[in-house]
């Protein structure tokens, strides 16, 4: 199975989310399993600063774009630990530029000019390469360009003509919207700028011509996938999902297991597992040590969070007194909206000794996080798919959560009878209410007194597989639906 995995962003060599984690984990797990993966993605300033070691792939390519050709040159470097190709698209003008996709939290207004000119190069770079693929996966608004052009432009191409399009949708919220003029920039025909492929309320919508034109579309979780196809979450495009709904699939994400491992961590104050749990007290202990927070024997409840409405920081807010009253310590970290973060400071100096908010990006301070914790909150309004209670899970840090999305999908809520049965991992709740969260961390509180109970919640989690490895079978499972009869005669001659 040749797979080609295009992503705006791949950690280590870019990144401003969770996509560049999973398009820099996912294709390793691929090539683990016997695929034969290639990534392709712009060599931005970021990459450049990094230092990361590449050479010339000997390609240089001509692209189109609009009236104008524009020369990017393609290096090549891998994945750290693996084998895996990653294929940098370079055009400095481009992307030598201090943000990905903003700057100063403001859009480049040229973005539709650069991920056109990405699309593009991309399609031209696995030609020149001569890597014909079976499948190309494709992510997010930025290359789900491509799949649009796999289906115009290249569609009779040799290198692409047997290849199967996949477009993995990460967040809803986030198209690719551009006014109606840009269309010329793209070099397809104006006919396709029609409210059933391109357009979308006068303007020209990326992640549309994606869904439209490729072969499968996925997103991160299966709840998720069934939540697009409604206007709550669609944003827009429900319509169009629903439309393509025997198409559409969820495959939740994992998290890279070399990284996130209370056995192996170098970040926390004593390694554990579910086997001996002991380590976990030590690290606590030095949590509650570093952010100053008394009382060992009260329940730490954690964040890790962009200080943002969606990742439900005000419902947090609203109930932080009554919820510290019950007997809750809380320590948060993370960075977003300043009004959320004057907030927490306040809340901070109210609370002292009982909650910390470490304002800021830190790795590993989040790593001790997720040791040192008993419970970690995510009252998301939506998510995906969420990784941190995956990483929770891990490392026996119960999660408490809003069933949706992802979380829905991860997380079992508590029960007495599904804890026997060591189905039970956590709690959660619907509504995204105040109250109702309240009502989850009251009853997350009244179990956590019970420590049989508490550990079997702890046990149940760890012992649940979230690692990068479940999610490749998923994904391969799916490439190998998509294969076109003809790409199956090459592979059995």
């Amino acid at each position: 199975m040749r797979v080609v995995y295009v992503s705006p962003e791949v950690s280590p060599f870019s990144k401003t989310g969770g996509l560049a984690d999973v398009a820099g984990a996912l294709p390793k797990a691929l090539a683990a399993r016997g695929a034969d993966v290639a990534v392709f993605s712009p060599y931005y300033l970021e990459t450049d600063k990094r230092g990361f070691s590449c050479e010339s792939a000997a390609v240089n390519l001509r692209i189109p774009v609009g009236e104008q050709t524009m020369e990017a040159q393609v290096l090549k470097s891998r994945i750290p630990g693996s084998n895996v190709p990653v294929y940098l698209i370079r055009h400095d003008p481009f992307f030598m530029r201090e943000g990905l996709y903003q700057e100063k939290g403001l859009d480049y207004p040229d973005n539709s000019a650069r991920f056109i000119f990405f699309s593009r190069a991309v399609m031209e770079c696995i030609e020149a390469l001569g890597i014909e693929p079976d499948v190309i996966h494709v992510n997010d608004w930025q290359s789900a360009m491509v799949a649009v052009y796999a289906r115009t432009i290249y569609t009779h191409r040799p290198a692409i003509a047997n290849a199967a399009t996949l477009l993995t949708v990460h967040n809803m919220g986030y198209q690719g919207l551009f006014w109606h003029l840009d269309m010329p920039l793209t070099g397809l025909s104006w006919e396709l700028y029609n409210w059933k492929q391109l357009e979308f309320f006068d303007r020209m919508n990326f992640l549309k011509g994606g869904i439209v034109f490729a072969d499968r579309i996925n997103t991160v979780s299966k709840t998720y996938a069934e939540e697009i196809k409604t206007p709550e979450f669609g944003c827009g495009l429900e319509g169009v999902l629903a439309e393509r709904g025997q198409d559409l699939h969820g495959i939740a994400n994992g998290i890279d297991t070399s990284v996130w491992n209370p056995k192996t961590d170098p970040h926390i104050a004593e390694r554990y597992s579910a086997r001996n749990m002991n380590g976990k007290a030590a690290c606590k202990r030095a949590l509650l040590k570093e952010a100053g927070i008394q009382g060992e024997g009260f329940p730490l409840f954690a964040m890790i969070t962009r200080l943002d409405p969606q990742k439900g920081v005000d419902l947090v807010l609203d109930v932080l007194d009554e919820a510290v009253a019950m007997g809750m310590r809380l320590v948060i970290l993370g960075t977003g909206d300043p009004k959320y973060a004057k907030l927490l400071e306040e809340a901070e100096e109210k609370h002292k000794g009982k909650v910390k908010a470490f304002l800021t990006f830190d790795v590993g301070l989040s790593h001790r996080i997720e040791a040192g914790a008993d419970a970690f909150l995510m009252p998301s309004r939506y998510e995906p798919c969420g990784l941190n209670q995956l990483m929770s899970l891990s490392y026996g840090t119960v999660p408490v959560v809003r069933a949706t999305g992802g979380l829905a999908d991860t997380v079992h809520d508590f029960s007495e009878e599904d804890l026997g049965k060591g189905l039970s991992t956590g709690f959660s709740f619907r509504e995204a209410d105040s109250s109702k969260l309240l009502g989850c961390i009251a009853r997350a509180l009244r179990i956590y007194s019970n420590r049989d109970a508490w550990r079997r919640l702890m046990a149940n989690g760890m012992a649940q597989d979230w690692s990068w490895e479940r999610s490749a079978g998923e994904y391969l499972a799916l490439y190998e639906t998509m294969r076109k009869p003809s790409a199956l005669l090459r592979l059995s001659d």
